[in-house]
């Protein structure tokens, strides 16, 4: 049976497919191989008919896209590439190793990420997010990070999806050049809690040290004048501010408070949750109505309040 017969028989939900309309410009490492163009043989769409009533327009969806005349492996393997959700054109320009793939080394990532937990429904993020997967070595790529999630992390097999589902690029990682790398420098930061890093911030761990990580701790020194302890402090209460671009987010959000909020430092020290919220819908509309209100508020307040939580403490300081 085809790849893409099995996919569609699945009982599982499939992922609704990207649209190819026959006037779409097909991936130029794909046009190359155009001669004609003819809608799928029948027995493939006929697979797609045991699906559940509520899956089975989704599935025809898919089968009856248009494909040029590949050879039967290529189009085996696009088609159960687009029914799990994953546009082949987007995969195949993010790996190129893609195309010369056989479906049977897909279906072997696809049968060992189900094997550790991984719902059929949740591919299409996974390898939408991350399409190198696509073709990674199941023992020498793929094993190595479900034991660093066991046995570094102390996550239990029944916990793998929530993990990956959060952060599908644990499984581009290599564990010896990324994964234990990051975990030992956030652990000689502070970071104690491996269930937090494993389920609320694994996308520290898959941040580069040099890149990404020990940059932002620079900038909090170098610029806002903290001490290491101090900016260490603010980022083990924050994680999140590891994951903050400098140009687009601390450097713009501190001069605002600075020039226009009259703050400095030792504001963000005691709130660096500051960084969290969007300059131009949450921290620029807040403060400009406190300031016409002649309120004075403390950041935290201004800023995690809801909106009619806001109004009403507008309301209290000025009666």
């Amino acid at each position: 049976m085809p790849l893409c017969s099995f996919y569609a028989s699945t009982s599982l939900p499939v992922a609704k497919p990207h649209s190819l309309p026959s006037s779409t410009k097909l991936p130029s490492t794909a046009a190359a191989a155009i001669t004609t163009v003819q809608p799928i043989t029948s027995p493939v769409l006929a697979a797609a008919t045991t699906l559940p009533t509520t899956n089975a327009s989704t599935a025809a969806e898919v089968l009856s896209l248009h494909l040029p005349e590949l050879p039967s492996s290529t189009r085996d393997k696009i088609l159960s590439l687009e029914l799990m959700g994953v546009d082949y054109g987007r995969a195949l320009s993010l790996n190129p190793a893609l195309r010369d793939a056989p479906p049977e080394s897909i279906h072997a990532v696809v049968t060992f990420l189900q094997s550790r937990g991984l719902h059929f429904r949740d591919l299409g993020r996974v390898f939408g997010m991350c399409p190198s997967v696509l073709t990674a070595s199941v023992r020498a790529g793929l094993r190595p990070v479900f034991a660093f999630l066991t046995d570094d992390l102390g996550v239990p097999e029944d916990a793998y999806r929530r993990v990956v589902v959060k952060c599908p690029r644990l499984l581009a990682c290599s564990v010896r050049d990324q994964l234990r790398p990051a975990l030992f420098y956030l652990r000689r930061l502070g970071f104690r809690d491996n269930r937090a890093l494993a389920f609320q911030d694994p996308i520290l761990l898959v941040s580069s040290v040099e890149r990404t990580m020990a940059p932002k701790l620079e900038y909090l020194r170098t610029e806002l004048g903290m001490s290491k302890d101090e900016a260490v402090a603010m980022v083990l209460r924050c994680p999140a501010l590891f994951t903050f671009n400098v140009e687009r987010n601390f450097r713009p959000k501190f001069e605002y408070l600075v020039q226009e909020m009259g703050g400095g430092a030792e504001d963000v020290k005691a709130f660096p949750q500051y960084f969290t919220f969007s300059l131009e819908k949450r921290i620029a509309p807040r403060h400009r109505a406190a300031v016409e209100a002649g309120v004075d508020l403390p950041l935290p307040d201004m800023l995690k309040a809801t909106d009619d939580e806001f109004r009403e403490m507008l309301e209290r300081k000025r009666s």
